[in-house]
């Protein structure tokens, strides 16, 4: 697996499309755009143009894995994806990979939750046996994260850009971790001000009583 980023986002939009609102899929080009540009459920957030997410679309054309979608009655052009039969992926697999495309690395629980309205996963159990079978795959679609720093549960991410930097990830998750902490002292701090003050303030107010 060898894709870009952009190609990523655009498949990625089109299974959550048709997935969680599938009276508006397939998607014209003006929509899928803008389901490229969502800034929530979006791990990293991006900016697209119809331009770029063209490109794209050219690019997954040619490898057969979207396609123009025919009838329908509108005029405008509109687009599938083909995820489903190029990989022999079943619903709950290729709902499972679309999150993991559009959000990034997440815990099996992030994963039940964020794929609720895509598949209905009656366990965390089941959650863990698609993932299983996507990294048992002759080509794996997705693996499981070492234990980062400040993380209580491994993670999973999907294999479409082809191996994760762990490094980068790692710095990552350190620098989250020392944000974590600071947030945490400024909060005490911010706690400890208050009481101060309150304090300061009854003892002003008793001199009046």
């Amino acid at each position: 697996m060898d894709f870009t980023a952009d190609e990523v986002r655009v498949l990625g939009v089109l299974i959550e499309k048709e997935l969680t609102t599938p009276d508006y899929y397939p998607l014209t080009l003006n929509s899928l755009t803008t389901g490229c540009n969502q800034k929530s459920n979006r791990d990293p957030v991006m900016t697209f143009t119809e331009t770029r997410a063209m490109r794209a679309l050219d690019s997954l054309m040619r490898a057969r894995l979207v396609g123009h979608a025919a009838g329908g009655g509108s005029r405008a052009e509109k687009f599938r994806h083909a995820v489903a039969e190029a990989w022999s992926l079943g619903a709950p697999e290729y709902a499972v990979l679309g999150v993991l495309m559009l959000r990034g690395p997440q815990t099996v629980g992030e994963l039940r939750a964020r794929t609720a309205r895509h598949h209905a996963f009656e366990s965390l159990e089941e959650v863990d046996a698609v993932l299983v079978a996507l990294n048992e795959r002759e080509e794996p679609l997705a693996m499981q994260l070492p234990r980062l720093p400040g993380q209580k549960e491994a993670r999973f991410v999907h294999l479409l850009e082809g191996e994760p930097d762990l490094e980068a990830l790692e710095a990552a998750a350190e620098k989250a971790t020392v944000r974590k902490s600071d947030l945490a002292d400024e909060i005490t701090e911010l706690r400890e001000r208050l009481e101060a003050l309150e304090a300061a303030f009854t003892e002003f107010r008793t001199q009046f009583e």
